[in-house]
């Protein structure tokens, strides 16, 4: 176990000091990022009053604005008048959408991508789509995503229990994991018994637990016995009620829930009261009726975007799919933060695809694949029956073979390591749920 590679000193907040004051500081200054700093200012920021959170949000955007217009060839040829107001500006600026990046990306990214930190989306909507950054503001985001933890109770150096999809390790990765005291496990191909050893090494009830929801749920699923956690943290995909349930029984544990997007940006997350804060000094949050107007708090609206520090590709009222809706902001939180609230984020629900002996396939399982064949456009895993699962497409035409068919049903049956049916279907099109986001599985079992 990772837990005990390193044993930190006798006194835990000794190593925490440890690590924030001396060995990641010295990690960021080897890598030229600011992940330390970065965290320091936003436990800083988090606690400013609604007033300061406000002059900070608005005095990024007009920044951030004036910069697209002025060096971005795709903001630039849009032509867009400016204002002295930054919200009334951002209203000028047309939706963004993933079809728009994908058909500008030349024009959008400031610099030469190969030295930028490449992000791809994990491609959960069917699409994905290539976003780019600075060392210096990927750190930012992580920064962002471990106070969005420190609000679950986690510090660095506590031992963390991680879902993840990428199950190879670089040598960094393996280093951090390490420090950070990180056990990482596969999420995306799951059965009761390798979740159960996963599960039965954890000792003591000080470990936390983070991963995308669907990957926490089916270790829920498929746990055998009880299983205390400090607070289990997700992320990636939509926490719904029942997921919830099911985990906070089996690990007796409270979830906190997290809500942001591979594209640079950390939009909400669960403070201590339960309520989710947007972090508005990093991103400016939109509600949008389906003519693009901005709907009341308390209405749903589809989710747009515009991240406040993302200078290297700005992403300006960026389309995410979700529906969500926006808390009265004359309610204030018992935790003590001025940050704005969403009351409810309504995504999709991804489910899972269920094998006859007992695996559990979440929906990025699905898209670690198929994002490795670009002559896929778009598709959808719709299950039947344990035995069988059809998988429709869209082809990229231009690029297409059938010979590609072949090789995902391979990739899949080895990595599933299930005598799973696979049938492909060719459609012309996958009808949106209401979100309007493309449903990547739809399950028919009951």
């Amino acid at each position: 176990m990772l837990f005990h590679v390193i044993k930190p000193m006798h006194n835990r907040k000794f190593y925490n000091w440890f690590l924030e004051f001396f060995l990641l500081p010295i990690g960021d200054w080897m890598l030229g990022t600011n992940y330390i700093r970065e965290l320091r200012r936003w436990r800083n920021i988090q606690w400013f009053s609604d007033e300061k959170l406000q002059k900070t949000q608005q005095h990024s955007l007009q920044k951030l604005l004036m910069h697209a217009v002025e060096k971005v060839p795709y903001y630039r040829d849009l032509s867009i008048q400016s204002e002295d107001n930054p919200v009334a500006w951002l209203k000028k600026f047309p939706i963004l959408y993933k079809s728009d990046i994908k058909a500008n990306i030349g024009k959008m990214v400031l610099g030469n991508s190969s030295t930028l930190v490449k992000e791809v989306s994990s491609g959960s909507s069917g699409i994905q789509v290539e976003v780019y950054m600075s060392k210096l503001e990927a750190s930012s985001t992580q920064a962002l995503q471990t106070l969005l933890w420190e609000w679950a109770g986690y510090r660095l150096g506590k031992p963390l229990l991680q879902l993840g999809m990428t199950t190879t390790r670089g040598f960094v990765k393996r280093l951090k994991d390490i420090v950070l005291r990180t056990n990482y496990q596969q999420a995306f191909n799951l059965n009761s018994i390798e979740a159960s050893e996963v599960l039965s090494s954890i000792k003591g009830n000080e470990v936390f637990f983070g991963g995308y929801a669907s990957g926490l749920y089916a270790y829920a699923l498929l746990a055998k016995e009880p299983v205390t956690f400090k607070s289990v943290i997700s992320w990636g995909d939509k926490m719904f009620e029942h997921y919830r349930s099911r985990i906070e029984s089996v690990f007796k544990s409270r979830v906190f829930d997290t809500y942001g997007c591979t594209e640079g940006f950390v939009i909400a997350g669960q403070c201590e009261e339960g309520n989710y804060h947007i972090l508005s000094p990093h991103i400016k949050l939109e509600l949008v009726n389906s003519e693009g107007r901005e709907v009341e708090p308390g209405e749903l609206g589809y989710v747009v975007v515009t991240r406040l520090d993302g200078y290297s590709m700005p992403l300006i009222r960026y389309y995410l799919g979700d529906l969500a809706i926006k808390e009265d902001p004359a309610i204030r939180c018992l935790c003590g933060r001025s940050l704005p609230m969403l009351k409810q984020i309504i995504g999709r629900d991804t489910d899972i695809v269920k094998t006859r002996s007992g695996k559990m396939l979440i929906v990025h399982f699905f898209t670690g694949i198929l994002e490795h064949f670009p002559s896929i456009r778009q598709f959808r895993i719709v299950q039947y029956s344990l035995d069988e699962i059809v998988l429709e497409y869209i082809p990229e035409s231009h690029i297409f073979t059938h010979d590609v068919l072949d090789a995902i049903h391979n990739v899949i049956q080895s990595k599933a390591q299930e005598d799973l049916k696979i049938n492909f279907k060719e459609v012309e099109v996958i009808e949106p749920t209401a979100s309007g986001k493309p449903q990547i599985i739809k399950s028919m079992l009951d």
